[in-house]
């Protein structure tokens, strides 16, 4: 596994944070994992703003969407107008079968779209993710 290589969930429910580690722990992934709340907070950590510095900065960034203070999409738009945090590989988590969604996350330039509950096992399967998702996923972990 490669050196500095870490990842960010960005997720307020808290079951769905567990479900998350638990797939994480079944591939074996253990890479130190940044957690925040809403995209407001992961903003925040990834600016050092009123954290630490996140250094180097993730490799994944796992976001969901629909969340209290700042959502995913508000958070995508936020990244990408930043110098910085522009190239982050960010996969897209949701319950949100909603085609607006899709299409926002499409043309803020995510990394992938898998719909929740999360499982790895069913990459390929009926839940919206793809092989191709998956294999990109591990690829920028260094993993495969």
């Amino acid at each position: 596994m490669a050196e500095n290589v870490s990842l960010m969930l960005i997720e307020d429910d808290y079951i769905d944070e567990r479900n998350v580690e638990r797939e994480l722990k079944k591939l074996n992934i253990n890479l130190p994992l940044h957690k925040a709340r809403n995209g407001r907070e992961a903003l925040d950590m990834l600016r050092a703003e009123g954290y630490s510095r996140i250094s180097p900065l993730p490799s994944v960034v796992m976001l969901d969407i629909n969340m209290p203070r700042m959502n995913g999409i508000e958070f995508l738009t936020e990244i990408r107008q930043d110098p910085i945090l522009k190239s982050l590989n960010v996969f897209i988590m949701t319950t949100s079968t909603e085609d607006v969604d899709r299409e926002a996350a499409k043309n803020l330039g995510v990394s992938g779209y898998i719909e929740k509950p999360l499982s790895f096992e069913q990459f390929g399967g009926q839940n919206g993710a793809t092989i191709d998702t998956f294999s990109l996923f591990l690829d920028l972990l260094k993993l495969k």
